[in-house]
């Protein structure tokens, strides 16, 4: 007979890491990636794991897959997966697990699906070789799970190959392969980086949904706090390649206990944030540790605006309030950190540019009228009729000298094509584009090249737009020879070394490569590529994108600065629209070619008169666990319409849910309904 004691046994956690150690063996030392990272993950919970680039977080998650590759080992530590310890576990195991029971989400989709074969192909394979189905079933299974992670018609979508698919949808398809075989743990390394806002709350939402429905421990790793804060339930934050703060994901944001999370937070531009009046971000001054020789005291003290004499010493992970641990000797002590605060930006005015004048009166450097670009599609038979994209579809646009007109929109719906047919690398088919008063709509490239030195383009891709066979210097200077911008061989170098400092650069660096420097250090020199010509008009395509909080504030103080500086125009494209908010003055918001509103920013935040505009602003997550839980968010219905065959009237109103019969039968006109306040709908300001 057996007497039980009372109480139940403690449930073992989905997840438990106990000082974990991973190790790079380089010719210049040992890098310590993870240096003694513990914490645990219970069934049914979402952990979330922020920091900067660098700072352990992917390579965490590679160690607890046993996915590490040479010269990278795991050198101490144990991760225990429901009592199990997986550095232990024999390569069988380890594939017998993979896929199965422990899932993985990967950041880049496309370089973890097989380019060669169907996605039936590979989701079928997932969930026959861990023998849960049979090939009949899991067939069957694939295309309940893609329907259920939103992909639109999953019976021909198992069918495709997945360059087939956008960005969102290839990630839905890892999502359903990570959950295919119901596992118990699933890891999703920054799986809506570089999403717009619409799909990545989808994402976020299906992920809300699995965690729910199956049960499943998640680890959630992200730069984004909005996304940290929308869906995990404990966060853990990393610097270093160890943790410095853990506990409750809302306590931790509203009172960080260590000053890199307070850093972070305030490094993030906040969408509710009306309040601030300065312009500029809070930066982290100074460079992360070298990973091959940390310093022997706090890692983070030689970037703290709170250091003290103590932190020459290492401080332990502890407890500072409950369920709260920290790294820091301060708030170990008993100390808060002090509310954020917001540097003012510098005064300086070039001598040689005067100052902008006042955007509300200043005339408009560009005019775009009636502006028309389709793309042809390819013939499926010689008999079928010409097919087309529209992809910009008679917009009409000004944007004043001194400003900056913020361009958002879901990915599709013509943000890029229509800043490129603005700089005129491709040529509109019907329209007028009016760059200060001359029509360059059908203007040859050779008419164009002198108005090249007048406005430029920073491209979303810095690794893809700077030739990797040319040094900065060269890269710097060919437009300086080919505009005739400099005479001597001396002059060239004071004006490189001159655009390097004024973008934050050390102008030593002018000998490197592009793949020499890191993402936000190249987006730099993209800027200092396009400043070299000393242009009046600047088109900036998603310039922080995948960028990580730290360096996109960096990069928006500088555009900031930049801007009072030369007096610079920005015509600035962003998914993140708490970024757009918070550098631009006036916000286009673009639906399938064609503009859906336009208003001054706050204004289009506070009071948004279009559907799609309210649903853009509920899909952006906000850094703040408490009031990103509590807001209602806009529900779609429908299918997004095809860029091919866009539907007459409305064309938003297939997924509007105000729709009524008139918005099928005309198109609403571009309205004016407050002062600067614009918008194409018939029923404005009805969503309640």
């Amino acid at each position: 007979m057996t007497i039980s004691s009372g109480s139940p046994a403690p449930a073992v956690p989905a997840l438990d890491v106990r000082d974990l150690r991973t190790q790079v063996f380089t010719d210049e030392g040992i890098v310590r990636a993870v240096d003694g990272v513990s914490f645990t993950v219970g069934a049914g919970e979402t952990l979330g794991i922020v920091g900067e680039s660098g700072s352990g977080k992917s390579i965490t998650a590679l160690s607890l897959m046993r996915l590490l590759e040479e010269p990278s080992r795991v050198v101490g530590g144990e991760v225990r997966f429901q009592g199990r310890d997986l550095l232990k576990a024999s390569p069988d195991e380890l594939r017998s697990l993979r896929g199965d029971r422990l899932a993985m989400v990967f950041q880049n989709p496309m370089t973890s699906l097989n380019p060669v074969l169907k996605i039936a192909r590979q989701l079928v394979e997932t969930m026959v070789v861990h023998g849960r189905y049979s090939p009949e079933q899991a067939g069957q299974r694939a295309v309940s799970l893609l329907g259920r992670m939103g992909v639109s018609a999953p019976e021909r979508a198992v069918d495709s190959y997945p360059h087939q698919f956008s960005g969102g949808m290839r990630q839905r398809v890892m999502l359903a392969l990570g959950m295919s075989n119901e596992p118990s743990l699933l890891i999703a390394d920054e799986p809506t980086t570089a999403l717009d806002v619409t799909i990545q709350a989808q994402i976020l939402e299906l992920l809300r949904e699995l965690n729910q429905d199956f049960g499943t421990a998640i680890v959630l790793i992200s730069h984004d706090l909005g996304v940290i804060a929308r869906v995990c339930s404990r966060t853990i934050v990393m610097y270093g390649g160890e943790v410095v703060e853990d506990g409750p994901t809302e306590d931790l944001l509203a009172d960080p206990r260590h000053p890199y999370t307070w850093a972070l937070i305030n490094a993030v531009p906040r969408m509710d944030d009306a309040a601030s009046t300065s312009r500029r971000l809070t930066t982290i001054d100074g460079q992360p540790p070298d990973p091959l020789n940390h310093p022997p005291g706090c890692r983070f003290a030689e970037r703290c605006p709170f250091r003290v004499a103590q932190c020459d010493v290492h401080p332990e992970l502890a407890e500072v309030l409950p369920e709260r641990k920290a790294r820091c000797w301060v708030t170990q002590r008993g100390a808060a950190l002090t509310p954020r605060t917001r540097a003012e930006p510098a005064a300086v005015v070039s001598a040689e540019r005067p100052e902008p004048v006042a955007r509300a009166e200043a005339a408009p450097i560009l005019q775009v009228r009636g502006l028309v670009k389709r793309f042809a599609l390819p013939r499926r038979g010689f008999f079928e009729a010409p097919r087309f994209v529209h992809a910009v579809d008679h917009v009409d646009l000004d944007v004043r000298r001194g400003e900056t007109v913020g361009l958002v929109g879901e990915s599709g719906c013509g943000k890029s094509t229509l800043a490129r047919n603005v700089i005129r690398i491709h040529t509109p088919d019907a329209g007028d584009i009016l760059f200060d008063g001359q029509n360059i709509a059908r203007s040859s490239q050779k008419e164009i090249r002198p108005l090249r030195k007048r406005m430029q383009m920073v491209f979303q891709d810095p690794y893809a737009s700077l030739n990797p066979r040319m040094s900065v210097a060269e890269i710097l200077g060919e437009p300086l020879r080919f505009h005739g911008l400099v005479s001597t061989s001396a002059e060239v170098r004071s004006r490189i070394d001159e655009l390097l400092r004024t973008v934050g650069l050390n102008p030593k660096s002018a000998q490197r490569y592009p793949h020499e420097f890191s993402g936000g250090q190249r987006q730099r020199i993209s800027i200092a590529r396009a400043l070299a010509v000393d242009p009046e008009f600047i088109v900036a395509d998603e310039p922080i994108s995948a960028l990580d909080v730290n360096i996109q504030a960096q990069i928006i103080n500088l555009m900031l600065d930049l801007q009072e500086r030369f007096a610079l125009t920005y015509l600035f494209i962003a998914h993140d629209l708490a970024v757009v908010r918070h550098i631009s003055n006036r916000i286009v918001v673009l639906y399938l070619g064609k503009v859906m509103e336009i208003a001054p920013s706050d204004a289009i935040f506070t009071r948004p008169l279009h559907p799609y505009t309210r649903y853009l602003i509920s899909a952006v997550p906000i850094p703040d666990a408490a009031v990103e839980r509590a807001r209602r968010h806009v529900q779609l219905g429908g299918e997004p319409p095809s860029a091919i065959a866009p539907p007459s009237g409305c064309r938003f109103r297939t997924r509007c849910p105000i729709a009524k019969p008139v918005c099928a039968s005309t198109p609403p006109p571009l309205t004016e309904h407050a002062a600067g306040h614009f918008a194409a709908c018939h029923f404005p300001d009805q969503l309640n």
